[in-house]
């Protein structure tokens, strides 16, 4: 397995045995653009978000919502697109909700999360009537119950419910266990007063609920337990109070393949499977199908991009290790640093080589800055092109400016031609917000 196994969407070798995305040479694109940059097959994309919703239609007969997690990347272009394919967005600060609004996204079609969401926030929320505001805990209940009436409004809202479901995945990026900030817990009796309450408040107007048991997920049986914990919540609920859940959430955590050894579940196996899953449980607990939602991330925007590098500096340390060091690093991608994540790269202008050569990839940063570990490339050299695979979520939104990096530019290609959707930061940005004071 190795570089095959990682070309996706439009990812070819072409004549020149460089690398191309979207009918656009990496090796040209880094010399338009420069790098570090993050190059994005808006095609892949678009087929992501179809797949989805496609699944649905033919798995499931009652109304369902494929809601983009906009944390995975989030720009004023990734709205547009986002809209363009009919899905739904979901954000998770005020700055997410901004941005969507100011690219003209439905505000009826916007999904609001968050542990703690300001005042602003959920006065920006209730102001331009979004589709749900997704309540995290009690004192956001009275809040928001507040803030609409101020308003003269009623609240759709569902209840994150922590189900007590751990996923096999990074203990950092887990969130359904009974132990985490998210939710109301289900064990503890916390989300049924959370329901009595909601219920209680005028402005608000409860719709059903919300879980979700974490990030990159290879596993699919998590989300049957977490579906039939929600379920057997829903019925109690149904008997105790008459309320009956009409939409349900699952949110986002399908994984993506980062290096060639990955597997992950196929998005229409994924999709399948919790379909037949909820439809399961409706009939064994005699609920009509709710209206289901899911917020899939990383699994539409993952494999979809690449960042290039420039290579600057090839260090040979006989008998101990060899590193390449790159013009980016932990300002454009920390997750190796986080998470200890796992890459797959390819040298761009020699892609019809041989990889033969075992390097560390490291970053501009500090010591701890280390982009990939032992990966074979192509005979590296100073002023190659490295194309570094699967950076399109949580890369570009998570970038910052360590060491007073300015953040790379961003573009979609598709069909030969490179559309700059973000432009670089320049050594001026970096100052935009500083005061000298005397």
């Amino acid at each position: 397995m190795g570089l095959d196994s990682m070309l996706r969407g439009t990812m070819r070798i072409n004549e020149r045995g460089h690398l191309e995305i979207g009918g656009c040479d990496c090796v040209e694109l880094a010399k338009e653009f420069g790098t570090p940059l993050y190059v994005f097959d808006e095609l892949l994309i678009r087929e992501n978000c179809r797949r989805y919703k496609k699944a649905f239609a033919q798995n499931y007969p009652a109304e369902s919502r494929v809601c983009y997690a906009g944390k995975a990347f989030l720009t004023l272009a990734m709205c547009r697109l986002v809209d363009d394919e009919g899905l739904w967005l979901d954000v998770a600060s005020g700055g997410e909700l901004f941005t969507a609004l100011q690219a003209k996204f439905p505000p009826e079609r916007i999904y609001m999360h968050g542990n703690f969401k300001t005042e602003d926030e959920l006065k920006a929320a209730v102001r331009n009537k979004i589709g749900r505001v997704v309540v995290d805990c009690m004192e956001e209940l009275e809040r928001l119950d507040s803030i609409a009436a101020s308003q003269n409004a009623v609240a759709e809202i569902l209840l994150r419910l922590t189900p007590g479901v751990e996923a096999h995945t990074h203990e950092y990026i887990r969130t359904g266990q009974i132990d985490t900030k998210f939710g109301f817990h289900i064990e503890n009796g916390v989300a049924f007063e959370a329901v009595k309450k909601a219920l209680s408040l005028k402005n608000l107007k409860l719709r059903g609920f919300h879980c979700h048991i974490g990030s990159q997920i290879f596993e699919i049986e998590p989300y049957r337990i977490a579906i039939e914990q929600m379920f057997s919540f829903a019925a109690m609920v149904r008997s105790e109070t008459g309320f009956a859940m009409q939409e349900l959430n699952l949110g986002g955590g399908l994984g993506v393949r980062y290096v060639p050894e990955d597997d992950p579940p196929s998005i229409e196996a994924f999709v399948a499977a919790i379909c037949d899953w909820v439809k399961e449980s409706a009939s064994l607990l005699g609920f009509e199908l709710p209206s289901l939602a899911i917020e899939p991330g990383r699994s539409i925007v993952g494999e979809a991009g690449t960042t290039l590098y420039t290579i600057g500096v090839v260090k040979e340390i006989p008998k101990v290790r060899t590193y390449v060091s790159v013009d980016g690093g932990m300002s454009d991608n920390p997750r190796p640093a986080l998470y200890g994540a796992r890459y797959f790269a390819v040298v761009a202008n020699k892609a019809s080589q041989t990889p033969n050569k075992i390097v560390t990839v490291a970053g501009k940063h500090c010591e701890s800055d280390i982009l990939i570990r032992d990966i074979a490339l192509a005979d590296p050299e100073p002023g190659d092109i490295l194309a570094v695979f699967t950076t399109g979520a949580y890369h570009y939104s998570m970038a910052s400016n360590y060491n007073r990096f300015p953040r790379p530019a961003v573009v979609f290609v598709r069909d030969g031609k490179a559309k700059l959707v973000v432009r670089r930061e320049t050594y001026d940005d970096l100052l935009r917000c500083d005061q000298l004071v005397d």
